[in-house]
């Protein structure tokens, strides 16, 4: 008899502590998927986190981009508007240079000008006017021209412009320059006034 009673109040228990433990495990279980969802919520803002921050940073490096161009545009232009005005000053007093030297040259010329009215010796304004051209193609030779001297040169198209061809007295000058009609000019060393010229042919 006490065995019978026994036993339905083990099974009781039992299954009171059956039911306990499943309730326990669901509220675990519960838990756990609240702490996992709680988790990932705040991986999703650590996430967004970390993107408005490298955003911030990729703004930061196109502001500073933008500012370093717009001072580089700034100074190009600078540069081109002041690059045009030298250019436009060189145009206008390039031969301001040269107008200089030949300065002198025209003050020696009003001077054998006043000269000659007076004077009767003809050799002697000769010999003014001698030294007066001299002085002039020294100071033309110090800015760089270079007079041409093609008599008994060989005919070179890119510094002689023949303006007659007359039969070679010998075998030796054919193609050769015998005369000089007008004279050649070198600035620098680039032609600047071909010399006309007489070639034996």
């Amino acid at each position: 008899m006490n065995n019978e009673n026994k036993n339905p109040n083990v099974e009781e228990e039992l299954k009171k502590q059956s039911q306990e433990t499943a309730e326990n495990e669901q509220t675990t279980s519960e838990a756990s998927e609240a702490q996992e969802n709680a988790s990932s919520e705040e991986k999703e803002l650590t996430a967004e986190e970390k993107l408005g921050k490298e955003l911030e940073e990729a703004q930061k490096v196109i502001d500073e981009q933008k500012d370093k161009y717009l001072r580089l545009s700034a100074e190009f232009d600078n540069f081109r508007k002041r690059t045009l005005k030298e250019k436009a000053e060189l145009i206008k007093n390039g031969g301001e240079k040269a107008i200089n030297a030949i300065l002198p040259i025209l003050d020696d010329l009003e001077r054998a000008l006043q000269n000659m009215q007076k004077a009767e010796d003809v050799k002697a304004i000769y010999e003014g006017v001698e030294l007066i051209y001299q002085k002039f193609l020294k100071n033309l030779h110090q800015e760089g021209l270079e007079k041409m001297e093609p008599v008994g040169e060989a005919f070179d198209t890119d510094f002689h412009e023949a303006v007659a061809l007359v039969p070679a007295p010998s075998e030796e000058q054919k193609g050769k320059v015998l005369d000089c009609v007008q004279t050649g000019y070198k600035l620098n060393e680039k032609v600047i006034r071909h010399a006309k010229v007489v070639v034996a042919q």
